[in-house]
């Protein structure tokens, strides 16, 4: 197995990854409370990176307060106090020979007032229908150039940190996705209307990173499709792909969804009802009995999408076929055979993974060595319902005795 052509090496704006099996950026609630990496981080990530990931993708990390997520312990990239820290992580996983990359995010209208302390911000203001304590306030030209310059300011501590690259974080409904999908961008300025109005603020990012970094390698991580009437549809995604390798962008992660859809993003055979109603915000002050009658109706309002593998990839390829930068593709493809066949011929470069590296941190070393071809991760989603009330771990569909 050691030969397989999933296990060689590739190459992306420089960055030598040491396999095409890569840890998709994962939020591991494991910040300390400046939104700096902690000795748990160190500790996970040297396991990834002793567990054979071709690169590490981080957890998201914040480029400005008002745009933390609603989860605890998020990364943050804000201020440059928080580079010795960074270095430490940096360091550990490279005395593995495994590269790393920062994720750098604002989660826009998809997180609280109640725990950023900051008004809700987004392209228009549209309430979204999970965060929907309060109306995001629309940004303004001012609020949007301090957007472009923290991002950009971000990725020099990224370089500054010793990263190997960044990504930017465009998919699944935080504020850049926002911006590129008519679902959530209603403006009639140079912000919004056309595709290439709504990828503005993109392209404004890349510039500015490119302009103060030189090649120092930017990633992306966008939303092929999604089920919001004017959303994402796969025919723009790839006038976007286009436009970022025109912008510079060094390579695209094709995903989809947003977090409105339930389990679009991280699907699976049954909705999570108990760990929803164990732990988050809405539901887990309940009571019991009241949860026991909710959790059947919770399971038949919520669809489940299908398929429940590969589900991005036929999304991937076309994007692939658009542009001459490389695509990673992400999205249910948990098997050999599944990895296998989505490398052939190179219809996609590279393939990443988010919850099989949960439940087993040296999946990759175990299937190189030919001890294993398919994740043991049986796609229940609590690690995903679950980190609003502490550090990502596997669950395995069970909750924790009471």
């Amino acid at each position: 197995m050691t030969t397989h052509p999933v296990f060689g090496s590739a190459n992306i704006s420089g960055i030598i990854f040491r396999n095409r099996l890569l840890r998709s950026a994962t939020h591991e609630s494991l910040a300390d409370s400046s939104g700096a990496p902690t000795a748990a981080h160190e500790k996970l990530y040297t396991a990834l990176a002793k567990g054979g990931a071709g690169a590490i993708i981080t957890g998201y990390a914040g480029v400005q307060q008002d745009g933390r997520t609603n989860l605890p312990g998020m990364l943050m990239m804000h201020d440059d106090s928080l580079i010795p820290a960074y270095r430490k992580l940096t360091d550990a996983v490279h005395r593995q020979g495994t590269p790393i990359i920062l994720q750098l995010a604002h989660c826009g209208r998809q997180t609280r007032q109640a725990v950023t302390g900051m008004r809700t911000v987004a392209p228009s203001p549209l309430k979204d229908s999970v965060f929907n304590e309060e109306c995001p306030r629309e940004l303004d030209e001012r609020e949007i150039e301090t957007i472009i310059r923290n991002f950009a300011a971000a990725a020099g501590r990224a370089v500054l940190a010793g990263f190997d690259g960044v990504q930017l974080h465009m998919a699944h409904g935080y504020l850049l996705a926002q911006f590129l999908s008519g679902y959530t961008n209603c403006r009639s300025d140079r912000w919004g209307g056309s595709t290439v109005n709504k990828f503005r603020i993109i392209s404004e990012i890349l510039h500015r990173i490119r302009e103060e970094q030189g090649e120092f390698p930017v990633l992306a991580k966008i939303n092929a499709y999604d089920r919001r009437r004017g959303g994402m549809r796969v025919d723009e995604a790839i006038d976007i792909a286009r436009l970022l390798d025109i912008s510079g962008c060094s390579a695209i992660e094709v995903s989809s969804g947003t977090v409105e859809e339930g389990l679009s993003i991280m699907r699976g055979p049954r909705f999570p009802a108990e760990a929803l109603l164990a732990c988050n915000f809405r539901f887990k002050a309940l009571p019991q009995p009241f949860k026991n009658v909710m959790a059947p109706l919770l399971r038949l309002a919520m669809p489940l999408p299908k398929p429940l593998r590969n589900y991005n990839l036929e999304a991937a390829k076309a994007i692939k076929r658009a542009v001459s930068i490389p695509v990673i593709a992400v999205g249910g493809l948990h098997t050999m055979e599944d990895i296998s066949a989505a490398l052939g011929n190179g219809e996609v470069d590279c393939v990443s993974m988010s919850r099989p590296f949960i439940i087993e941190p040296n999946i990759v070393r175990k299937m190189q060595e030919g001890r294993q071809d398919a994740s043991r991760c049986i796609k229940c989603n609590y690690c995903a319902i679950m980190i609003e009330e502490g550090p990502l771990r596997c669950w395995y569909g069970k909750l924790p005795a009471k």
